[in-house]
């Protein structure tokens, strides 16, 4: 780890790192901590991943309040709120843009399910973070991130997805024109491969039902706005009905909630408050 920069923000610092998550890559994060939990004698506390959202500019500096777009700065609210938060940036957005081909990897999906992982093991090693659980948290690009990279790893059990999914087969009401190359799922920073099945999406081989129900029976807050125009409400609740039934088998069908506030492409104040209270609930 290397600290490129740190920012005090009354409450918290604010720390710019660098990782070496895997050779010849340096993946930037930021990385939040209370003051009380640096304090000599001070108590660990719960940490929190936070995953931006899609921002040419700043990229993952959206979520800590830097650059201009409103009700998207869960990292440094969650912070101020006494959590840890570690928020790496997306690969191929803003100012991170690893060569993931030479890397090895097939999907930028997956290589920053990685950088998140190796952000846990971060996380799990710093002196003033308790020992798991863990929660995530994202919006858009960050709300499917945080599923993606829950469903390899348990140490996260608290997960909070805005305006993050809908089933393949609902994606802008299945327009083929979405499903070529470097257009919406099929992006290099994505999933290229799934171009594919341009034509056929009944047999993408997964879908978001089957990621939330493999979730189960952890604590999940779906928020799926109204009048989203990139995913579509009416599909997160077929998604929802059917992973709860997972759900049920574990014995917790209300661990699984769905809110629907009346807007659109948005995380909402009203929104954030009841998240920030999700985690309380289940970190603390």
């Amino acid at each position: 780890m290397r600290l490129e920069e740190e920012v005090d923000c009354g409450n918290y610092v604010r720390r710019l790192i660098t990782f070496a998550w895997e050779p010849d890559c340096r993946v930037p994060a930021y990385l939040c901590v209370p003051k009380s939990a640096l304090a000599r004698g001070g108590a660990r506390v719960p940490a929190v991943l936070c995953l931006h959202g899609t921002d040419k500019v700043v990229g993952h500096g959206v979520v800590v309040g830097l650059g201009s777009k409103p009700n998207r700065p869960y990292a440094s609210e969650l912070a101020e709120r006494g959590f840890v938060t570690l928020s790496p940036s997306y690969p191929l957005l803003a100012k991170y843009n690893p060569d993931i081909k030479a890397l090895g990897w097939q999907t930028g999906t997956l290589k920053a399910v990685w950088d998140n992982l190796r952000g846990l093991d971060l996380l799990t090693s710093l002196p003033f973070v308790k020992p798991g659980p863990f929660g995530a948290i994202g919006h858009s690009l960050g709300g499917h991130n945080a599923v993606y990279t829950s469903v390899f790893d348990d140490r996260i059990q608290a997960v909070v997805s805005s305006c993050g999914l809908d089933s393949f087969l609902d994606y802008y009401g299945g327009d083929e024109k979405n499903w070529f190359p470097e257009k919406g799922w099929c992006q290099t920073r994505y999933m290229l491969r799934l171009s594919d099945y341009r034509g056929h999406l009944q047999d993408i081989p997964f879908d978001f039902h089957e990621l939330i129900g493999a979730l189960a029976p952890r604590p999940v807050l779906i928020i799926a706005p109204l009048h989203d125009r990139n995913f579509q409400s009416a599909s997160v609740d077929r998604i929802a009905t059917a992973a709860r039934e997972i759900y049920k088998l574990y014995g917790h069908p209300t661990r699984l909630r769905v809110e629907h506030p009346d807007g659109e492409h948005d995380f909402p104040p009203e929104m954030l408050q009841k998240a920030y209270e999700f985690f309380d609930a289940v970190l603390r």
